[in-house]
């Protein structure tokens, strides 16, 4: 599809879906033909600042006329690749629905009903719906690969400090990250090794050590079509020769102390705003009031908790290759709707992702072939700096046809 194609596509599909809060003009777009993603049509998270754009956040009032694209936009278009236009988000990414109070609901391409994800839902649903190859968002806690895992794409979040964050709106700049979601595995590696300037060899991938974290999995509150689609997974990749087993990590489990370990840079990005009483939403406002509430003491908690998680990942690596989890434990979040099977749906979403943030890991949301509309998505998460060799497992994975997408507008 051409970028004019996806463009004219999407600009049909926003009043279903409001995956974009911004669409180019078919006949300004500029002329790539040379480099990796020559022509390649990108949607592109609106906080992620582009020359001659707005940036919003998803916001009531942020409105920043941008004078120079981000680092990783430079990287993209300079590869050949194309912008079509800015996605929709949770304001300011600072949660999972994408539900914003001030563009509309990000909505999920396989339901309208129900949530995209997020916070980069509009990414999610760009790609998922078939917009869009390659889309780009942002991972604090899991906003690229929750929305990955329910639009039913392919989503990375990259180890910390793979990829500029200069040019992001930070939520908490000492672990954010900035990654690609895409509708193969070919696209999501061409992608990642842009904005990362990588052109490192992928590594042979033979007979691999999984370790399912435990009680991080046992405990999570696991919807049935997840547990089952995760237990056939596992089946199959033993299968195929792999090796799948528990493995405990203690202490590795969310909790309130991942509020306290991210409460003073929030602080300090919204600081300002907040004493010019500038509008939030309810949601956003109300988290930022608990964050606001987190004393010096608790902060120097959260430090000491990252600490220790840190920790637990390098001794549990020390024994496995990778981390296999379930990317989200529950696939449909209804819009307007607070829970999820009676636990509010921020801590379900996040249950498996939030943590590998504050790991600085890199990790992978794979969508499960043949598992429902949209497809039950696994994670796979490996060490720090081990980017490319989730990519060469997911290249692996997809041609042994146990992950593969497709896109919710061909059901």
């Amino acid at each position: 599809m051409s970028p004019e194609e996806s463009i004219r596509a999407a600009r049909s599909a926003n009043e279903r879906i409001n995956a974009f809060t911004f669409l180019e003009s078919e006949s300004d777009l500029p002329q790539r033909e040379s480099g990796p993603l020559a022509g390649v049509p990108i949607a592109l998270k609106d906080l992620i600042d582009q020359k001659g754009r707005t940036t919003t956040c998803g916001s009531a009032f942020y409105r920043k006329e941008a004078e120079k694209s981000a680092a990783v936009v430079t990287r993209l278009e300079g590869a050949g690749g194309v912008i079509i236009g800015r996605t929709g988000l949770h304001e300011f990414a600072f949660g999972f629905s994408s539900e914003n109070p001030h563009f509309g609901p990000v909505r999920n391409p396989w339901d309208p009903t129900t949530s995209a994800g997020g916070s980069s839902g509009g990414s999610g649903a760009a790609v998922g719906a078939g917009l869009a190859p390659i889309a780009v968002g942002t991972d604090t806690g899991g906003s690229v690969r929750v929305p990955a895992a329910l639009c039913g794409c392919y989503g990375l979040k990259v180890t910390y400090g793979a990829i500029p964050l200069d040019g992001v709106f930070p939520l908490v700049g000492s672990i954010d990250t900035v990654g690609p979601l895409a509708d193969s595995m070919a696209n999501l590696e061409t992608a990642y090794r842009v904005m990362a300037a990588d052109d490192g060899p992928l590594p042979a991938i033979e007979s691999i050590r999984f370790g399912v974290p435990q009680p991080w999995y046992e405990e999570a509150p696991m919807a049935d079509d997840v547990r089952a689609a995760f237990v056939d997974a596992v089946n199959s990749l033993r299968e195929l020769g792999h090796q799948v087993h528990p493995i405990q990590i203690p202490d590795v489990r969310p909790d309130r102390r991942i509020i306290f370990a991210l409460a003073k840079e929030v602080q300090d990005a919204h600081r300002d705003f907040r004493e010019k009483g500038l509008e939030y939403g309810d949601e956003v406002r109300e988290r930022l009031d608990g964050v606001f509430d987190v004393t010096d003491e608790q902060a120097a908690e959260g430090q000491s908790w990252q600490g220790m998680i840190r920790d637990r990942f390098t001794d549990a690596f020390a024994t496995v290759d990778f981390l296999l989890t379930p990317t989200v434990p529950a696939m449909r979040k209804v819009i307007g709707e607070d829970l999820i099977g009676g636990t509010h749906y921020r801590t379900v979403l996040s249950w498996f992702t939030a943590i590998v943030n504050h790991a600085l890991l890199p990790a992978i949301a794979l969508p499960l072939s043949g598992t429902g509309a949209p497809p039950v998505s696994i994670q796979v998460m490996g060490p720090r700096g081990g980017d490319l060799p989730l990519l060469c497992l997911g290249r692996k994975l997809e041609d042994q046809g146990l992950v593969g997408f497709t896109p919710a507008s061909s059901e």
